[in-house]
């Protein structure tokens, strides 16, 4: 079955999504790390910083990158529905419905 525009577009979109996600870990990481060693504090854990930066990236993330959430969201609804109705129209030819 070839991929359709559609299909790669999801692919894109969530990719998008789920990369910018994980670059705001890393910049949240780098900025706590490195205010903290700002700050005097040099036998800071840089594992400390990540699951901070976690904590604080999991709201923020959803709330900066809305736009490309709501883009995401909607291509897997699109996807979810036409594999619904690819399965419902498999459904009726094999009960032998001669609409489907």
């Amino acid at each position: 079955m070839p991929e359709s525009p559609s299909r790669s577009r999801l692919f894109v979109d969530v990719l998008l999504y789920a990369g910018a996600r994980l670059l705001l870990i890393a910049l949240l990481t780098g900025v706590i790390y490195g205010g903290g060693r700002l700050f005097g504090i040099h036998e800071f854990p840089v594992m400390i910083a990540l699951l901070f930066a976690i904590v604080l990236g999991l709201p923020l993330g959803i709330w900066l990158f809305a736009p490309l959430r709501r883009r995401a969201t909607a291509g897997i609804a699109a996807f979810d529905e036409q594999r619904r109705t690819d399965r419902e129209q498999l459904q009726a030819r094999l009960r032998g419905d001669k609409d489907a």
